[in-house]
């Protein structure tokens, strides 16, 4: 028995009427250190409260039983202690201390503001065509992770943060059958699991399908990396993802040391930076106010919903095709120009187009920059958050050529290249706030790209009968409410993801078809004596060919491929309680799972899927209180027929505050199975079940 693995904690709450603290059965490896520590954290929380003994007793290997007496009459936080008891062991002790940059302060930050909304949480996925060996494959995570500082880090809490690099962290390599769930609802359940970057580990695998034996009729594997912008970026991941490649070949230990230079040396070089010309440069760079509105409309009489009043996270995406994206690359490139300064062309058009002017006027939004243009040497060979939003600013003169806006784009690209370590916090501080004027609609424009796996290790890998399709970026939800994102699919077009705030504002398709119109129409048209105004013009001719066709009922968007749209919010209306599988036969009572914050739907299907027993399986719905948690089980309660609460580690508290509400009402309160995010479906349905049978 692993002393690192998961263990479960059952509740009991012993005997009418139930004012006693419970029995709490302990299965799996015990560090009583652990104990000892999870029972002070109480202690410490409760400075008012009765004081307790404990009696720990043996059962045998792996089965302790926990008996608590209180010092007078109170009621013992059971809940808290399983979860504490459940929650994944700490890392190994912590090595050295790394002040975070002006940019991860701010990460951080905005993450903490917006808990439970996947902030800042990005993900890279990939197919993986061919045998995989499972062993091999966590063996190459792992001494990836043996081997990256930053996969070891996390942030300290205390007056300043600081992070912290501990000397070992498991890699968490989570593998699922290809039926546990479709590749979209996998990515926007992890997601919504999110990470914390205060906990060891910034970065998660998922597998979906693998075998070590692939037949003819397989269907591919799906990878998916999820990683924390605090800690991580996208150019991180890739280059990553490459040396887990090596790993992988070398038989799962990559060769090597320590990876140097790493976030510390960073940390230094950032530190002896001289901030006078960065804050001269951005002051001087800034002029006051410009167009900064959303090429979205807003809201009218009309609207049902006003603005600012939505919800969720809705993202919509288009794609030009290969030989529209050759085009617009060589178009750009005859210009002194690239792809992602043309798309901050088109994005600046429809900026100045929004604010309904004829004159010449500064716009603004932010753009990515990688970080790695500095005077750092090895900084492209870094894994760590350096990517970084910065303002934008640019004057659209209607009269102005086209040629005109891309070179003033370029040049300031160019001059920005000295100041990428800067963070937008600090530009902010030193413009007073002229950056980004309080009330404005900001929006980012980001170009997705970063190291590509070297042709030798293509190679190596397709003569083990592997082959790797090219990793795509998902994307993750920013601070600014409207985000475009773009980056190279594996047939080499270009996809350009819109990313907003709130589930489906009005308009956003019609922004969408503006961009890919603008994308394939520029290289048609724009010469070298085109205006800005002449271009407009031609958006607004198409904008009238599309309304004359939608009013016929025989056309789509003018020049543009179809888009779709994800990551809708859940159904406010969803049920309180939903069953994963009903009861094989009347009265045979009921085994709730209560959800816990990170874990995803799938988990609880698989594990509704396993269990054996005659038992209903139900999910109590994951915005529900303890009370109303309480009342969506009533029903069942006053139905007879036992019933068992179980889940993961962070639902202890809600599960045991129920058997509280239970037990007051004259109910027979439930047993409770708690166990770690580690244990496998399987596992934690024969637990289930065998505390079903005790309760029946």
């Amino acid at each position: 028995m692993s002393p690192d693995g998961p263990i479960t904690v059952v509740v009991d709450p012993g005997e009418p009427p139930y004012d006693a603290p419970p029995f709490l059965e302990l299965r799996g490896p015990l560090d009583t250190r652990r104990l000892e520590s999870a029972l002070d954290r109480i202690a410490a929380g409760r400075p008012d409260g009765p004081d307790w003994q404990h009696r720990l007793r043996p059962h045998g290997p792996g089965l302790h039983t926990l008996a608590l007496t209180m010092s007078a009459p109170g009621e013992f936080p059971a809940g808290l202690l399983a979860d504490l008891l459940t929650d994944p062991p700490p890392a190994g002790r912590s090595v050295c201390a790394v002040p975070p940059s002006p940019l991860q302060h701010e990460l951080l930050a905005d993450a903490d503001a917006h808990p439970g909304t996947g902030r800042h949480v990005e993900q890279l996925g990939w197919l993986w065509h061919g045998p995989l060996d499972p062993e091999r494959f966590t063996a190459a995570w792992q001494s990836l992770f043996d081997r990256e500082s930053v996969l070891r880090s996390a942030f300290a809490d205390g007056p300043e943060p600081r992070i912290v690099v501990h000397d070992r962290v498991k890699a968490e390599v989570v593998r699922l059958p290809h039926s546990a769930a479709d590749w979209a609802a996998l990515v926007e359940y992890d997601r919504c699991r999110g990470l914390d970057p205060r906990r060891p580990g910034p970065l998660r695998v998922t597998v979906l399908g693998g075998d070590p034996v692939v037949s003819a009729t397989a269907q591919p594997t799906r990878v998916l990396l999820t990683y924390h912008h605090a800690l991580l970026d996208g150019w991180s991941a890739r280059l990553l993802l490459r040396e887990f490649y090596r790993a992988y070949l070398a038989g799962g230990c990559l060769p090597g040391g320590e990876r140097r230079p790493d976030m510390a040396d960073y940390a230094r070089w950032l530190a002896d930076q001289d901030t006078g010309p960065a804050r001269t440069f951005w002051t001087d760079a800034t002029p006051p106010p410009g167009v900064t509105h959303s090429p979205l409309p807003v809201a009218t009489a009309s609207d049902p919903v006003p603005a600012g009043t939505r919800t969720g996270t809705g993202r919509t995406r288009l794609r030009l095709t290969a030989v529209q994206t050759a085009r617009l690359g060589a178009w750009a490139a005859g210009w002194g120009s690239t792809e992602s300064g043309a798309l901050q062309a088109v994005w600046a058009l429809l900026l100045y187009r929004a604010a309904g002017t004829a004159d010449a006027e500064p716009v603004r939004f932010s753009v990515t920059v990688s970080g790695r243009g500095i005077l750092f040497d090895g900084v492209e060979r870094l894994p760590g958050a350096l990517r970084n939003p910065l303002p934008m600013s640019v004057v659209v003169d209607p009269r102005g050529s086209v040629p005109e806006l891309l070179g003033l784009l370029r040049d300031r690209a160019l001059d920005m290249a000295a100041y990428e370590w800067v963070s937008a916090g600090q530009i902010r501080t030193w413009t007073e706030d002229r950056a980004e004027p309080p009330g404005a609609v900001g929006s980012l424009v980001a170009f997705e790209g970063g190291p590509d796996g070297p042709d030798d290790l293509v190679r190596e890998l397709a003569a083990q009968g592997v082959r790797v399709d090219p990793p795509e970026t998902l994307g993750a939800p920013t601070a600014f409410p409207l985000t475009l994102v773009a980056h190279h699919d594996g047939d080499g077009g270009l996809v350009v993801t819109v990313s907003h705030d709130h589930t489906r504002p009005a308009g956003i398709g019609g922004v969408l078809a503006h961009v890919a119109f603008l994308l394939d129409e520029l290289p048609r048209v724009a010469g070298e004596s085109t205006t800005i105004s002449e271009v407009l013009a031609r958006l607004v001719d198409a904008d009238a060919e599309t309304d004359a066709d939608t009013s016929t009922g025989t056309g789509t968007e003018a020049g543009t491929p179809p888009t779709t749209s994800v990551g809708q919010p859940a159904d406010a209306d969803a049920p309180a309680l939903i069953t994963l599988r009903p009861a094989r036969n009347p009265g045979a009572g009921t085994v709730c799972l209560v959800p816990s914050h990170g874990t995803p739907r799938f988990c609880y299907e698989l594990l509704a899927r396993s269990y054996q027993g005659p038992e209903a399986l139900v999910l109590l719905g994951a915005a529900l209180d303890d009370g109303a948690g309480y009342e969506a089980l009533r029903p069942l309660i006053e139905a007879g027929g036992h019933l068992v609460l179980g889940g993961f580690s962070g639902c202890g508290v809600a599960a045991y505050r129920i058997t509280r509400l239970i037990a007051a009402s004259g109910g027979r309160p439930p047993l409770i199975v708690l166990t770690g995010a580690a244990t496998s479906a399987g596992d934690l349905a024969r637990l289930l079940e065998s505390a079903a049978e005790r309760a029946g």
